[in-house]
């Protein structure tokens, strides 16, 4: 439960995660499809928060994952059920204008 709070309200650290974009982070927009299509990080995949437990192979073999949404709460809980599927690298990357910032 603690790492859940933890994840919930950490903050980004923006030096390891431009690091890991840096080095071909798998950027995922975890925002639904319709937010997606309005505008995303340059070279993000879009899969929403409710189908990351099924798209669980998507992420296999990445070496840096970086998931982002509106606000950074989608993607914290994004990073939890990864987490919790054993994924040890991922960042919660924020917004998705913050990961765009550094993506540029």
């Amino acid at each position: 439960m603690f790492n859940l709070f933890k994840n919930l309200f950490a903050q980004t650290d923006d030096g390891a995660l431009a690091a890991a974009i840096k080095e071909g982070a798998f950027l995922v927009d975890v925002r639904t499809p319709a937010e997606f299509a309005q505008g995303t990080a340059k070279g993000a995949v879009n899969i929403p928060l409710d189908q990351v437990q099924k798209k669980l192979a998507s992420f296999k073999g990445k070496k840096h994952i970086v998931v982002f949404c509106r606000s950074g709460n989608r993607s914290s809980q994004a990073k939890a059920i990864l987490e919790q599927n054993g994924f040890t690298n991922v960042i919660n990357g924020g917004t998705w204008q913050n990961v765009n910032a550094l993506v540029q």
